[in-house]
């Protein structure tokens, strides 16, 4: 198992994501809650834009595409890694931060640090949520955006292809134990989204 290996099963699994809210759930209402997840996407690659010294030409949000583009950073080569990657982080942060801070860590999740457990997490987060609080709804909103907020497009690992070839060559531990737990999150976006598909088609009959 490998950075390189991950990284490609989280951006699989956030088009898959995405794919479903754009063909089965083009909502408005789940079209704002898709846009959150892609404002701390792109702000984690604005943010890194700045922190790197890449001038930002262009910021959309509310677009069909929401994206940042930027001029060159001004550190060679691990510049552009770190602002396309940069979601992989901003976003874990995020929703770490909205957990301690102001859920008072509703959710409890276990150091993952194998395949099965990461398969298990999503089904242990959702039996921690509780629909009759608003907690609950926040951490169930937040899931349903995960695969916006969190994984990098395949443009911005086309963007990084020499890092990315690095990356297959990578095996830190602390790094493949967070790369599997946003693998969970992923699934566990993906497991809402089908829920409220479902939902809906029981609905329209």
């Amino acid at each position: 198992m490998n950075i390189g290996i991950i990284i490609i099963i989280i951006s699989i699994l956030s088009y898959f994501s995405n794919h479903l809210n754009n063909h089965y759930l083009n909502f408005k209402i789940t079209k704002l809650f898709y846009f959150l997840g892609a404002f701390i996407h792109e702000s984690s690659h604005a943010l890194m834009c700045l922190l790197t010294g890449a001038k930002i030409k262009e910021f959309k949000i509310f677009d069909h595409q929401p994206r940042v583009v930027h001029f060159p950073s001004k550190i060679p080569i691990l510049g552009q890694g770190l602002i396309s990657l940069a979601p992989l982080g901003g976003g874990i942060l995020f929703l770490h931060l909205v957990n301690k801070y102001l859920l008072l860590d509703y959710l409890i999740i276990p150091e993952i640090t194998n395949w099965a457990e990461t398969l298990n997490i999503p089904f242990y987060i959702l039996s921690q949520i509780n629909i009759l609080d608003w907690p609950g709804w926040i951490i169930i909103l937040l899931s349903f955006n995960t695969g916006a907020m969190i994984g990098p497009s395949f443009k911005d690992l086309k963007n990084i292809w020499w890092v990315f070839v690095v990356l297959f060559f990578i095996q830190w531990p602390w790094l493949i134990n967070i790369g599997l737990l946003i693998i969970s999150l992923i699934i566990t976006n993906i497991i809402i989204q089908f829920s409220l598909i479902i939902t809906l088609k029981i609905f329209k009959k």
